[in-house]
């Protein structure tokens, strides 16, 4: 594989743990706050601390996640398959039945692309409650998720991206 592409290859893994990470820190920031930093402060009288981003961090970080890691893991094959009638199936057809799935997988992802824009654009005029961040942002996921999804699927379906061997075989 080319550097640049194993470097494209790679960023949206690296975004996926970088997202992974903030979730869990922002998690740990609202169980503290509300926890233990609310109790003190009630304790001594002292003024409230606010917490209200953290839920809204955590609603960006859980769109973004869901929809970039879906795309990962179907290059990483960890989607269910249930395969009840196709493992019996010859070889050659086999292979067909699976790029007819790819391809309705990248038409999908294309759908999820396109609507996730429009949806994006729409949205791209509100900000957050809490945070002020435009909420284009938020929309904006399902738009990355599905274009990602498409063209890894689409991929796959051409042969040019090679999937992960699953972990168990039909039997």
């Amino acid at each position: 594989m080319a550097p640049a592409r194993q470097i494209l290859a790679f960023l949206p893994k690296a975004l996926l743990a970088g997202l992974l990470i903030l979730a869990i820190l922002d998690m740990l920031a609202g169980v503290l706050l509300r926890y233990v930093v609310v109790a003190v402060t009630e304790y001594f009288d002292l003024p409230g601390v606010n917490f209200f981003w953290v839920e809204e961090v955590g609603e960006f970080t859980l769109a973004w996640l869901t929809l970039v890691g879906g795309a990962i893991a179907l290059l990483e094959r960890t989607h269910f398959e249930l395969a009840v009638l196709v493992h019996r199936l010859p070889e050659r057809i086999r292979r067909l039945i699976d790029r007819v799935n790819y391809w309705l997988i990248a038409g999908f992802g294309l759908l999820a692309a396109i609507y996730g824009w429009k949806l994006a654009a729409l949205n791209s005029v509100l900000l957050s409650p809490a945070l002020e961040i435009n909420l284009g942002w938020l929309y904006l996921s399902a738009a990355v998720g599905g274009a990602l999804i498409a063209i890894y699927a689409a991929g796959i379906a051409l042969g040019l991206i090679e999937r992960k061997a699953a972990a168990v075989e039909a039997l």
